[in-house]
């Protein structure tokens, strides 16, 4: 008699170390109901694999080339609603957690995390549940009371549509317009227009001024 078999749960490495991800690979090698179905060292490589592959969980990272993990998050969902995103980071800034929570992650774990932490949180999205790192629970329970203190008004940033945001973090990655327009795949004058709209919302009005405030907003990372 056939026995019957376990659908396994499929995930999608996106991270820009290969090392990080041969790790991660084999060491999910030990969990029967876990399978790897591909790997991207990119935003835009994670997005057209995430549409070829079909996974039902992407393990993300941040700070990645071309598009960083918010913005292939925020592409992500718009194609695919109902995939499942964990943030895979060493960054536990209260501006990424936040960011990625309103772009609708299911879960965010840190990097030091051991690898049983991450075999429990696939597992706990693949339930349909929410995973937070035990620190990043805490912060965001703490900037939630925050909140409820004093409510701030929307920032500027949260005015730029899902497209300017992307626009905005390869702005900052010192990409040129013809670089962007090959990159999300629109004309160098739908660019330009793109800045154009950015620099308006943002009142800022050079590329010096927009790197210098994706760096405060945590958008881009300088590497120590």
């Amino acid at each position: 008699m056939a026995r019957w078999k376990m659908s396994k749960i499929r995930v999608l490495i996106a991270d820009d170390h290969a090392l990080v991800r041969e790790g991660i690979v084999a060491f999910l090698k030990f969990c029967d109901d876990i399978e790897v179905v591909g790997e991207a060292s990119d935003g835009i490589e994670v997005v057209e694999r995430a549409i070829k592959l079909r996974p039902e969980i992407v393990l993300m990272d941040i700070g990645m080339p071309r598009l960083g993990g918010l913005e292939a998050t925020v592409e992500l969902k718009k194609t695919d609603p109902d995939i499942k995103i964990i943030v895979l980071t060493q960054y536990d800034d209260k501006e990424y957690i936040s960011r990625f929570l309103k772009a609708g992650v299911s879960g965010y774990i840190l990097k030091k995390a051991v690898g049983s932490e991450l075999v429990n949180a696939i597992r706990a999205v693949h339930r349909g549940e929410f995973y937070l790192f035990s620190s990043i629970a805490s912060e965001v329970v703490a900037g939630y009371l925050d909140k409820r203190k004093s409510p701030a008004e929307d920032e500027s940033y949260e005015k730029l549509t899902d497209r300017e945001h992307q626009v905005l973090k390869l702005i900052a990655d010192g990409c040129s317009h013809k670089e962007i327009a090959r990159c999300l795949n629109i004309s160098v004058k739908t660019v330009a227009s793109h800045q154009t709209n950015i620099s308006e919302k943002l009142g800022i009005h050079s590329r010096t001024a927009l790197v210098k405030f994706a760096i405060q907003k945590g958008i881009i990372k300088l590497e120590k």
